[in-house]
């Protein structure tokens, strides 16, 4: 599991670097490595980053059960 929430972790910090970069620059990196948008590969990591965000749902509750475990 925890190889699991590293390979989230890393799609979540990919994509939020790539929304920045679009934001500031307009310059989409994803796309500019992978190929265009519209790219095969390009779309297997919008989907992936996609797919980790809906994941990292889970680490609320891991949050929630440290927060009472401290107090």
């Amino acid at each position: 599991m925890r190889t699991l929430n590293i390979i989230t972790l890393t799609l979540l910090i990919v994509g939020g670097l790539n929304w920045l970069l679009v934001g500031l620059f307009d310059f989409d990196l994803v796309a500019a490595i992978f190929g265009d948008q519209d790219a095969l590969l390009s779309r297997i990591v919008y989907v992936l980053v996609g797919i980790s965000a809906i994941y990292a749902f889970k680490f609320y509750n891991d949050v929630s059960q440290e927060e009472r475990a401290a107090s």
